[in-house]
């Protein structure tokens, strides 16, 4: 069967836009990155791996004669993220998009250097720590868009304040899930927080990729099912759609605190006190992280 052709872009012009992805090497974040390369903006790659960075910035100039800079960082590390704002802080750009993508699965729970739980801290706390360190700069030059990469799979778990490292009982599946919820919660706290600031923040669920993450995991799935995911579901260009339109769209100007799945703006699964929950849970991020929404 042939390729299906990559889906038209939005119809927008990014010249002059300075856009940070994260988790850029791979997938749906290399998908993104291209695109808005090809729309005319200054891409910036974040990833820990140099080698893998470099490779991608090659292609992406090969492809649309625009060549990403490079911001190497490893967000699973609380000190190596504020190292890497800071860096980015210090080159004097504006930031007007900052595409929170990466994510990880682990079949076995595992903590990082800073003893916090991989999958909670990669998929989640890094997007609290990496959007507030750089929050300031996107104030000043609004107007710009916050976009968290969730996931429908947020529908399947609550939101557990006393055990998000899922150090009772982990499972994999709920561990993902939960990170995905927290992100929900984050964004729409955070678009609370930005009303009236010119900065905007959404939610997307890309749907289903057809990625290597079972590649980059053994045992996470049986072989049959990694050979079905990378030959049937969408290609990251495909599934980067909704981020795209969500990051470029003249459409969505002004649009903020939104969840989307498939070019639609969705209702995410809430907890009935959910207001209450999004401040607590922030609460906690703010003293996991060592970073907090700026003082006016």
């Amino acid at each position: 069967m042939p390729a299906k052709p990559d889906p038209p872009l939005p119809a927008a012009d990014l010249t002059g836009r300075m856009c940070l992805v994260t988790g850029a090497t791979a997938g749906h974040g290399k998908a993104c990155a291209k695109a808005l390369a090809a729309l005319g903006a200054d891409v910036v790659l974040l990833g820990r791996d140099a080698a893998k960075c470099e490779r991608v910035q090659i292609e992406i100039q090969a492809g649309t004669g625009r060549k990403p800079s490079i911001l190497l960082c490893d967000l699973s590390s609380r000190a190596d993220i504020d190292r890497a704002a800071a860096e980015w802080l210090a080159r004097g750009h504006k930031l007007h998009l900052l595409l929170n993508n990466a994510g990880v699965v682990r079949r076995h729970r595992e903590e990082t250097a800073d003893g916090v739980e991989v999958t909670f801290a990669v998929n989640y706390l890094a997007y609290f720590q990496l959007s507030l360190r750089l929050l300031p700069r996107m104030l000043a030059g609004t107007p710009a868009r916050i976009v968290q990469v969730a996931s429908d799979a947020h529908r399947m778990v609550q939101l557990p304040l006393h055990d998000l490292q899922s150090v009772h009982g982990y499972n994999f599946m709920t561990a993902y899930s939960r990170s995905k919820l927290a992100i929900v919660y984050f964004n729409r706290e955070l678009a609370r927080r930005l009303i009236g600031s010119g900065v905007t923040a959404n939610a997307v669920d890309p749907g289903p990729i057809a990625s290597e993450i079972a590649d980059e995991n053994p045992g996470l799935v049986a072989p049959l099912a990694s050979w079905l995911i990378k030959r049937v579901f969408p290609s990251p260009a495909r599934a980067a759609r909704t981020a795209l339109h969500l990051a470029a769209s003249p459409e969505v100007e002004g649009t903020s605190g939104t969840y989307w799945r498939f070019m639609q703006a969705k209702q995410p699964k809430l907890a009935a006190q959910e207001r209450q929950l999004a401040e607590r849970l922030w609460q906690i991020s703010a003293r996991m992280t060592g970073v907090d929404f700026p003082e006016k």
